[in-house]
């Protein structure tokens, strides 16, 4: 996609912004010099390429305080004073710094990312705990809500919380969403989709001591896209007939395929596919799962347009890799990252959804 570094990518398809509708955008978190830029990038034929077209320079990731994990969202409608069509990018910000002090901080652009201002930080450490991998996402009520994982808990390694906001600027009802009875566990990487009966999906990972399930991949669900049940439950393992599941940084897309009924087909990615006794499975790397089910029952197995051959458990290989389906729902765009030699690169490709 561009060359020298480019982690954590994000892709959306503008579907508010008028004339520009259709037009892909994609971030990658890029450093120039000891400053952390996220950059934005433009396709204007269905993902075949890519041409950068902003970036956000925030002043809390330059001189060598520390830029991750960064998210891209369109706002459907308005929230506050924000009008529908608004673009959202939000990154964890100040994790290098000494005594740090992190926060999730929300940029916006109405010039479909051209430039960028800051709008507020849906979160703000006390300590010097980390706040990680926000995600945006819009609830029933018509609230942002903005997911995240928190470190900054005593009682907890690490935990998702979310936090929500009528405008934009100030963020209330801070609740935990996954928060494991044991310690150590560390749920992390929350990404969420509306389905199209309503329901609210989260996929995310639990980390822990070690073992078979180490960052194994899971799901839970909300009605209304707020209240996500108790969060002690962990969740749901999505797995394969064969007992094939995902470890590591998951994401997730919805996609209207033919034939998949008006329930479509969700898209499930993460790091390394493993197989039923936690050894890498031959497709690891290269492999998308899906499920017609709204997330119930076995997911089917489909290659994934771009391969990262053997990724290994870091955060360059196959990490977090977003996935958009074309608007017919036929074809997934996919965007993804690998090392070439020592950079971290991010590759795109598309391929055919199965019907």
């Amino acid at each position: 996609m561009r060359n020298g570094t480019g982690l954590y990518p994000r892709v959306i398809r503008l579907a508010h912004n008028g004339a520009a509708n259709g037009r892909i955008l994609a971030s990658v978190v890029t450093f120039e010099g000891n400053n952390g830029i996220g950059a934005i990038h433009e396709s204007t034929n269905s993902g075949t390429s890519f041409t950068q077209v902003g970036g956000v320079t925030d002043p809390q990731s330059a001189a060598g305080q520390g830029l991750c994990c960064a998210t891209l969202f369109e706002l459907p409608r308005q929230v506050g004073a924000l009008p529908a069509g608004t673009l959202l990018w939000a990154s964890s910000a100040g994790q290098d710094e000494p005594n740090r002090r992190m926060a999730l901080r929300i940029w916006r652009s109405n010039d479909v990312g051209r430039t960028w201002s800051y709008l507020s930080s849906c979160a703000v450490a006390s300590g010097t705990g980390g706040l990680w991998e926000p995600e945006f996402s819009m609830a029933a009520d018509g609230a942002l809500v903005c997911h995240y994982a928190d470190e900054t808990d005593p009682a907890h390694s690490q935990k998702l919380a979310a936090a929500r906001s009528y405008d934009g600027v100030h963020w209330e009802g801070r609740h935990n969403t996954v928060a494991s009875k044991l310690s150590t566990d560390r749920p992390g990487m929350p990404v969420v989709r509306r389905l199209p009966n309503g329901t609210y999906f989260m996929s995310y990972e639990i980390c822990n001591p070690g073992g078979q399930y180490q960052c194994v991949v899971h799901y839970r669900t909300s009605a209304d896209g707020w209240n996500w049940g108790n969060a002690a439950a962990l969740g749901i393992r999505p797995e394969t007939a064969d007992g094939r599941y995902f470890r590591a940084a998951p994401t997730i897309a919805w996609s209207p395929t033919p034939g998949a009924g008006a329930d479509g087909r969700i898209l499930l990615i993460g790091q390394r596919l493993l197989n039923r006794d936690g050894t890498p499975a031959a497709g690891s790397g290269r492999t998308i799962l899906s499920n017609t089910r709204n997330g119930a029952g076995t997911w089917s197995a489909m290659p994934s347009p771009v391969t990262v051959p053997n990724p290994a458990v870091n955060p360059c290989q196959n990490y977090s890799s977003p996935l958009l389906p074309s608007t017919d729902g036929r074809r997934v765009l996919q965007i993804a990252t690998d090392f070439d030699g020592t950079p971290c690169r991010a590759y795109f490709a598309t391929g055919d959804i199965p019907s």
